[in-house]
């Protein structure tokens, strides 16, 4: 582990200021980050130290080893989101059973006292915490606090990126599933769609789901006119003022938090519900054209919260994720439409302005011309085939 050139007077801060990581018994091939960095645990591995105060991102995945050195297999990537303090020692073992860390000594002040007088025998056993990513990671979490953190990811306390799921009916006994008039399992399938019916019907297991906001379906407010509904389809601004007036009513301004989490879980947790989730919050706030001339703050918040998200990584990323279905293009197209209409703040008109040349250049993406779903289709007729 390296943590890049570093300026020697910020190197000695960080000695004495930066908070360390003890994980004991992680295993050796393990990969183990934290934030942007990932690494492959050697033999001597034992934490990170000079970690900057404030909220990070570890995340590691375990490695299974086949016998006779014929390579391994990586499980899923678990992650959780950790708030460290000036000069503090998290302490975590690794449970083999589980193939998880396990935080619960840092309950126990005993043992990290302990672990903290013998910090300088461990230091050789300590990678530095890698520097050179600290100000992108910033960029992506400055307005995610532990708190909407917490409140968010699962109560399990993980980020997993794959889904915890288990049968919705817990019938292993023959007579059980015959109950519930269920196939046997002993009989061969007489079709594909006899097959997956037979498959068990999965749940996520409790306690491992996302808490994301809940972002309504219906757009319009009960007894709207038929006029109202049309408005309310088009301009999303009631729909995100009652997202923003049941889930932040004392701070709008965590509904970003909110978008950088789900992008975080996305781009670093490899989980995909974090990109779903991203997306619809952000076509929600894109789409509301009313909340736009209330809301000056929260937008000029949005646009430095996209500028980082989509400037942090490769143009290609966007070509198979991001764009499918010009979701990104199309959306922007709608936001930056809104945001230099009447009524909108100068300065954030402008900062729009600015934001789209950007993206523009960046990424070549075309605002101006009509969006896919409204322009007309080219239809080849077969050859002999003439139109009357």
């Amino acid at each position: 582990m390296a943590g890049g050139d570093m300026d020697p007077d910020l190197a000695r801060s960080l000695f004495e200021e930066g908070a360390t990581l003890v994980l004991m018994g992680v295993p050796e091939g393990t990969e183990l980050g934290i934030d942007y960095k990932s690494w492959q645990v050697g033999p001597r591995f034992r934490g990170v130290k000079m970690i900057p105060p404030g909220l990070h991102f570890l995340h590691y995945s375990s490695v299974r080893v086949f016998p006779g050195g014929g390579g391994g297999e990586t499980g899923p990537r678990m992650g959780l989101f950790i708030s460290l303090r000036p000069r503090e020692v998290l302490l975590g073992h690794w449970d083999p059973k589980e193939e998880d860390l396990d935080f619960s000594a840092s309950r126990e002040e005993e043992q990290v006292d302990r672990v903290r007088a013998g910090l300088r025998d461990l230091d050789p056993f300590l990678g530095p915490y890698p520097y050179d990513i600290m100000r992108k990671w910033v960029s992506l979490t400055d307005r995610l606090t532990l708190e909407v953190a917490s409140a968010l990811q699962p109560l399990s306390g993980r980020v997993c990126s794959f889904s915890d799921v288990e049968p919705e009916l817990q019938l292993p006994h023959t007579k059980d599933r015959a109950a519930y008039n269920l196939p046997r399992n002993d009989t061969q399938c007489q079709s594909m769609r006899e097959g997956l019916e037979r498959l068990p019907r999965m749940k996520q297991r409790p306690g491992t789901e996302f808490r994301f906001s809940h972002i309504p379906k219906q757009t319009y407010p009960p007894g709207a006119t038929p006029e109202q509904i049309t408005q309310c389809s088009m301009d999303l601004s009631y729909a995100l003022e009652c997202l923003l007036e049941s889930r932040y009513p004392q701070d709008p301004l965590h509904v970003l938090g909110e978008l950088q989490f789900a992008f975080v879980c996305f781009l670093i947790g490899n989980v995909y519900e974090g990109f779903e989730h991203w997306k619809k919050l952000l076509a929600l706030l894109c789409r509301s054209e009313a909340a736009m001339c209330t809301r000056r703050d929260l937008y000029l918040g949005l646009i430095s919260v996209l500028y980082h998200q989509l400037g942090d990584i490769p143009p290609d990323f966007f070509v198979d994720i991001v764009s499918q279905n010009n979701f990104l293009t199309s959306t922007l197209q709608d936001f930056f439409q809104f945001a230099t209409g009447p009524g909108v703040d100068a300065t954030l008109r402008k900062r729009a302005e600015k934001f789209k040349a950007h993206l523009t250049k960046k990424f070549r993406w075309d605002f101006e011309k009509d969006p896919d779903d409204c322009a007309p289709v080219v239809v080849e007729l077969p050859e002999g085939f003439a139109l009357d």
